[in-house]
């Protein structure tokens, strides 16, 4: 059976990402911090476990680096965990979504068949990607706060230009040197899509800015906007609990 892009299965495979983690809120939220936070870092270590596997399985190691939103958001995400760290946190309350639109837009997995190795790796690297941020804040072990809005979007502009850098780099050096894939191809990256879309959203985005690197900043105003709806939701969630706490 192949996952597909809005076949049933894939509908079902993303209404699963939603009740899972509602359960996993509904379970941890029974238990204390040190608890939640040991049960939240074993599955942060599925994006890592996705990392190596891609490095080593697909033998092209060169396409599969660590560079893309979801990988550097898969290697931060344990640390994160473990240190609370509230610049990292409020960054990957953002990046979570980056896991999320992979779910959804997975053009790159569709043609996989369902229990297959990739697609596991697949499925479930991105899918604890999306939910383990998003843990963190609704479970209370890192503070949402306005004022890391500033400092998400500024790193994330700092890392999408240096990915965008290193793209370049990288693909004027194989085009030199004849680099090659397994396939016989010369290799060219295109880490975090800094280059060209590679789904329907963002060929939108590509249609109205049509140049690379820069089309992707149509994106952050929309960011800014959900940062902004995700404090104004915390804030009334903070006063609700406050008013009963004290009925």
């Amino acid at each position: 059976m192949v996952w597909g892009t809005f076949t049933i299965t894939h509908i079902i495979s993303l209404i699963f990402v939603f009740l899972l983690a509602i359960i996993m809120y509904l379970i941890l939220k029974r238990f204390n911090d040190k608890v939640k936070t040991w049960v939240l870092f074993l599955f942060s270590l599925t994006g890592v476990a996705a990392i190596v596997y891609e490095l080593i399985v697909p033998g092209s190691p060169l396409e599969y680096l660590p560079l893309h939103m979801c990988s550097i958001n898969a290697m931060l995400l344990p640390i994160t965990v473990l240190s609370k760290n509230k610049v990292m946190g409020n960054l990957l309350l953002l990046w979570c979504l980056g896991a999320l639109i992979a779910l959804v837009m997975n053009q790159v997995a569709a043609s996989t068949t369902v229990f297959s190795t990739y697609f596991f790796v697949y499925y479930g690297s991105h899918t604890f990607e999306f939910i383990v941020p998003m843990l963190l804040f609704s479970l209370g072990l890192i503070k949402f706060d306005f004022k890391y809005i500033i400092s998400t979007v500024l790193i994330t502009i700092a890392i999408y230009t240096a990915i965008h850098l290193v793209n370049c780099g990288l693909n004027e050096y194989f085009i030199a040197n004849n680099v090659l894939d397994p396939n016989g191809n010369v290799i060219q990256v295109n880490y975090m899509f800094s280059l060209e879309p590679s789904n329907p959203v963002l060929a939108i985005m590509y249609s109205i800015v049509p140049f690379d690197y820069w089309y992707m900043y149509l994106a952050f105003p929309i960011i800014i906007v959900y940062l902004l709806g995700v404090g104004a939701i915390n804030k009334l969630l903070i006063s609700i609990k406050s008013r009963k706490a004290h009925a």
